[in-house]
């Protein structure tokens, strides 16, 4: 609760959310996508996907085109200024962390990191 806390803080002084970083992060690592996809990659409901993107495309930091193969969908692209967003939100989120660690060294952090990464991949694994 306190890093959820730590982490929705910062970002809120810096006018984001951690839905806007979730969205921007997996458009630059994925490339395009639809909504749905973008809704599976961050882990956003897809009802509350579409106020996201309304959010990150109104600031400019994604692009909306229809899809060419199915006009009923858009294929959501980060924009330039969208990329500079999120490298400004990727330092202030290795502050937050820094911060959050701050009471283990280089070691115990880095242990840490890799056991809560293979918990994260044992239950994110498909069945």
């Amino acid at each position: 609760m306190r890093s959820d806390r730590l982490i929705n803080d910062g970002l809120a002084r810096v006018d984001a959310r951690k839905w806007h970083y979730a969205v921007l992060a997996s458009l630059q690592e994925h490339g395009p996508g639809s909504q749905a996809e973008l809704s599976r990659r961050s882990g956003i409901y897809r009802s509350d996907m579409v106020g996201v993107l309304n959010e990150l495309a109104e600031r400019g930091l994604v692009e909306r085109v229809p899809d060419p193969a199915d006009r009923r969908r858009n294929i959501i692209t980060i924009s330039a200024r969208g990329r500079r967003r999120l490298l400004r939100l990727d330092k202030v989120l290795d502050d937050l962390h820094d911060e959050l660690l701050a009471p283990l060294s280089p070691n115990e952090r880095d242990q840490f990191v890799r056991l809560t990464t293979r918990l994260l991949d044992h239950h994110t694994r498909p069945s």
